[in-house]
């Protein structure tokens, strides 16, 4: 059987862009053409704080903000970590994720992985999001 990712209810995906103020968004690069760029600039634009994570990118800005090379780089509280890499790459996140006191693991639409979400259940973080796109959300929570 195909393995398929069950998210929360859609209140629960609003409340946590609701309580959320800072997203890393891990596979931010600064081409514009990019869907995590167009997805980090418009939640950038309706007020989340925007984290990049990219270990080729690191010292870099993108969108004004500095570049991190791993999650665990980042010296601040980080609410949601946004994840535009391909599925395989996704339980490596998960393991960068759970040595750091992120809040909410979401991967972008088209993305999912059962290995990633054992990790993180294993880690007892259980607020998970996997392939629904932000923006989606964001857009839809506004009405």
């Amino acid at each position: 059987m195909t393995y398929h990712f069950q998210n929360p209810n859609q209140n629960i995906i609003f409340d946590y862009l609701r309580n959320s103020q800072t997203i890393a968004v891990v596979g931010l690069s600064d081409r514009q053409e990019t869907a995590a760029y167009g997805v980090s600039k418009l939640m950038q634009d309706a007020g989340y704080r925007i984290i990049p994570v990219n270990p080729k990118l690191v010292g870099q800005e993108i969108l004004g903000e500095q570049v991190y090379g791993r999650l665990q780089d980042i010296p601040e509280k980080i609410d949601i970590v946004d994840v535009f890499r391909r599925s395989e790459f996704l339980a490596d996140v998960a393991r960068d994720f759970i040595e750091t006191d992120a809040t909410i693991f979401w991967a972008q639409l088209g993305l999912e992985s059962q290995e990633a979400e054992e990790i993180l259940r294993a880690a007892n973080r259980h607020a998970i999001v996997m392939n629904r796109c932000i923006k989606i959300e964001y857009l839809a929570m506004q009405g």
